[in-house]
């Protein structure tokens, strides 16, 4: 004895809507309740941090017109920061604020103390893959800002 299961068309199509509708409320549930799926904006203080966003501008400016600008290098033993020579390093400071786009939980930032125009960052205080770098530094009363995205 065979047994013919026939679907008219109308069922046909209920049914690949009710399908469609669960797919997409079970990726609305992940996005929303797993936190494994956590979205989020870079930062916390978004619209604070857009107000002062012409000063940022303007200290990007300044640097960019300096004779030396601040450069990042990898290097063997680690990631080399590059201050600019024509200003005395123990008068440089500041702040070096590491920021994972993919992962807030390993953002880090360091105190920018120089005894040369050099800082050296160790491999074991990065992980490989994407990192935005952003060096706010300040000299005579003047601050800097210098931002790259580098590879690691």
């Amino acid at each position: 004895m065979q047994v013919k299961f026939k679907i008219s068309w109308p069922t046909g199509i209920i049914i690949a809507i009710i399908s469609f509708v669960i797919f997409i409320l079970s990726f609305v549930y992940k996005a929303t309740f797993i936190p494994a799926y956590d979205h989020h904006l870079v930062s916390d203080d978004y619209y604070k941090d857009e107000l002062n966003y012409q000063q940022e501008i303007d200290n990007q400016n300044r640097g960019a017109k300096l004779k030396e600008n601040v450069t990042i290098k990898k290097e063997a033993s680690g990631l080399t920061i590059y201050f600019p020579s024509e200003f005395e390093p123990t008068q440089i400071s500041g702040t070096i604020y590491f920021q994972r786009p993919s992962n807030d939980k390993i953002d880090f930032n360091l105190p920018i103390k120089l005894i040369t125009n050099k800082y050296l960052l160790t491999d074991k205080n990065l992980v490989e893959g994407r990192w935005n770098v952003k060096i706010e530094w300040t000299v005579n009363k003047n601050t800097y800002l210098f931002k790259e995205k580098i590879m690691y």
